[in-house]
């Protein structure tokens, strides 16, 4: 099986290859469109800032390609909203996949939300053999609403999509590769069972 880990400034891809290594898997990091294409399953990391890193996506001509994908592609905290149509992070159209707005946290808790929060969810493949409830890892300012593709919700400051799926379109806002043993599990089940 080929895994392709998706390499654009705002990628943590080697954390996220290291995390496929301890769950027994080897992966290839790469800009490449026809290596992208060619793989059986796509991971979409990111951390970072929106606009520079469409700007990158856009000149590599990655923004024309990643809609018209069907293998299994799973897109990680920014991953996931450069998926959706819009952020509010210096105005950036992004890749429309979802069609969601992504928004900057605003109240009197601390941003950007960083530390360890609880999942919940109805039963999906993404999350065979997690319990509800679990605890995952967030580091971000800006989220998705909970909208029609929300497949797992969270809260801080208000509830929002830890993860999304349309489709063969899967995303986190959480980062799976630094969130234990709950997120190699839902790592192992995109490759696995997805």
């Amino acid at each position: 099986m080929k895994i392709v880990i998706i390499k654009y400034n705002a990628g943590n891809v080697y954390s996220v290859a290291a995390a496929l290594k301890r769950i027994g898997y080897s992966s290839v990091i790469s800009s490449d469109l026809e290596e992208i294409k060619s793989a059986d399953k796509i991971i979409f990391p990111g951390v970072g800032e929106a606009s520079s890193a469409m700007k990158f996506i856009s000149k590599i001509g990655l923004d024309r390609i990643i809609s018209e994908l069907k293998q299994p592609f799973l897109g990680v905290c920014l991953g996931l909203q450069l998926l959706c149509d819009y952020s509010e992070e210096r105005d950036t159209k992004c890749l429309g996949v979802f069609n969601e707005r992504v928004k900057l946290f605003s109240g009197n808790e601390k941003v950007p939300h960083m530390g360890w929060n609880s999942i919940s969810f109805n039963e999906h493949k993404l999350f065979t053999d997690v319990k509800n409830g679990s605890f995952v890892y967030f580091v971000h300012s800006y989220y998705a609403g909970l909208n029609k593709y929300t497949i797992a919700e969270t809260n801080y400051i208000q509830p929002f999509s830890a993860a999304l799926h349309k489709d063969n379109f899967y995303a986190l806002q959480f980062h799976p590769e630094k969130s234990g043993l709950v997120g190699e599990q839902i790592l192992k089940n995109f490759i696995e069972l997805i």
